[in-house]
């Protein structure tokens, strides 16, 4: 009975209003490249200070959602992801919007967010304390394990492994310029104050999808001609819905179990879940020319993260990711503690929350598919006022992280390097992916070493470290056999 009473709350029409307003907000927040979930929600914690609980951290959560959905709508339409989380969504994304088939790569993209989103809610609400004890048994040796395996993705995500394995050592290097993580002294900044902190990601991304994509385009541009696109397609039809079903169960499972593990993150994730989905298909060749799983992998997976990344700060007090961290002021903002005595103290909060999930995602879905066709008409535009417009949305974004002017050229190095890496063939993923690990390998590798004394059986002698490790060979080796395989079977068939 209590539960329903909790429940009642959550289902007025102001506290769903609230739910509604933030959703909405974070969707349009995630589809301009730059503004991240993150920054919506530290902007409008503040306007939480005077609001019931339950309504104000509820319009938080539904500014969380909407925001790591919102960022495909640009990753799809603009080769530009609206946030870090939706890099992985640009890679068939794009190209089904290049077909003129973006309606379908949108509503993929709203069904798979959704999916995932629900999956998720519904272990934040059964499991929250039960799975967020697993996340406290993992320390620095299973952290390093774990960016370890997730930088094996590279292998298979190049269909040329050398210039693969050289893009994913270029984003380690560049990883490492800024403060050493346990020392604290300066690598690779050449003196430069404004590189002390390191490159900031979001606008190396920016320049590397974004920025690099203006320059691809302006070689297509020729005299005065203006060319469109022709957008046709809302749904996916029924092979495709079919056929993305594996992939859109395994990116929900990746995604919860993830954003379950504090400090990783929906990049992280739906990296993971291309990989794997890539890997499961019979037919991964056509991943990265316009595959609707490829979609449904990566959008199922960053969403997922949102509810699953909340079991931890709830039960644990441990933010599971840096969006939930500053949602964790938010929560102090009310006089609130995260941790297990939340559960027994205060009872309407969780329920409240565990209701609110739901409902921001499914307003998320309704809004995403009402959106569709206006979204898709950002296609329209003709070609040289998107180009233009693309620029100047690329150089406010980079710029409002951190009001930074270092940013601005970091941004436009990353849009040189990302130019070059397409004319040569290079794998921009690869290079994303060793940027957003390489750090977390680094520092623990590191940390753990030190705690074991530089001992390395010791560091690598827990259970959960095994695993990683022996999915990491197996994962390096998968490529390999596959492509012997294949040879094997050439061989075998008459000429």
């Amino acid at each position: 009975m209590d539960i329903l009473q909790h429940l009642s709350a959550v289902l007025s029409l102001e506290v769903m209003w609230f739910i509604a307003l933030g959703t909405l907000g974070g969707l349009v927040i995630g589809a301009l490249p730059g503004l991240t979930a993150t920054m919506g929600v530290a902007l409008l914690i503040p306007l939480t200070f005077g609001m019931a609980p339950v309504a104000g951290l509820n319009m938080l959560i539904g500014i969380y959602i909407g925001g790591i959905y919102g960022g495909c709508i640009s990753a799809i339409l603009l080769r530009t992801p609206g946030t870090p989380s939706s890099a992985a969504t640009v890679l068939d994304g794009y190209p089904l919007a290049q077909k003129g088939e973006a309606g379908k790569a949108l509503g993929m993209a709203t069904i798979a967010s959704f999916v995932g989103g629900l999956f998720a809610a519904i272990v934040l609400a059964t499991l929250a304390p039960q799975l967020a004890s697993i996340a406290l048994k993992f320390g620095a040796p299973e952290y390093f394990a774990l960016a370890l395996f997730g930088l094996t993705i590279i292998a298979s995500l190049s269909g040329d492994l050398l210039k693969g394995a050289i893009a994913g050592l270029l984003g380690v290097l560049i990883s490492t310029v800024g403060a050493d993580p346990i020392s604290g002294v300066s690598r690779y900044t050449f003196g430069l104050p404004g590189f002390a902190a390191g490159l900031s990601f979001t606008p190396a991304l920016i320049g590397l999808f974004a920025l690099s994509e203006v320059f691809v385009q302006l070689e297509k541009i020729v005299g005065d001609k203006i060319v469109t696109l022709k957008v046709s397609g809302r749904w996916p039809n029924r092979a495709e819905m079919r056929e993305s079903v594996p992939a859109l169960l395994r990116g929900s499972l990746i995604g919860t179990v993830i954003g379950i593990v504090p400090g990783v993150g929906s990049g992280t994730a739906s990296w993971i879940a291309y990989n794997e989905a890539r890997r499961a298909s019979k037919t991964p060749e056509k991943f990265g020319t316009g595959h609707v799983p490829g979609v449904a992998a990566t959008e199922s997976a960053n969403n997922a993260v949102c509810a699953a990344a909340l079991i931890p700060l709830l039960a644990l007090g441990i933010p599971g990711d840096v969006v939930t961290a500053v949602l964790m002021g938010g929560l102090m903002i009310q006089g609130l503690a995260p941790g297990p005595m939340l559960f027994e103290s205060r009872p309407d909060i969780i329920v409240g929350i565990f209701g609110g999930t739901f409902l921001a995602t499914v307003f998320m879905f309704i809004f995403g598919m009402l959106g569709i066709g206006l979204f898709s008409r950002i296609l329209l535009i003709p070609k040289r006022l998107l180009t233009m417009s693309i620029v100047t949305f690329c150089f406010i974004g980079a710029f409002s992280i951190n009001l930074n002017p270092v940013d601005l050229y970091t941004m436009v190095a990353f849009g040189v390097l990302g130019y070059v890496m397409q004319k040569f063939g290079f794998s921009q993923a690869a290079l994303c992916i060793a940027m957003i690990l390489g750090p977390m390998a680094e520092a623990n590798l590191r940390r753990g070493l030190l705690q074991t004394r530089d001992n390395v059986l010791e560091f690598v002698s827990g259970p959960i470290t095994i695993t990683f490790l022996v999915l990491t060979v197996l994962s390096l080796l998968w490529p390999l056999l596959r492509d012997l395989k294949a040879r094997r079977r050439m061989a075998e068939q008459p000429n």
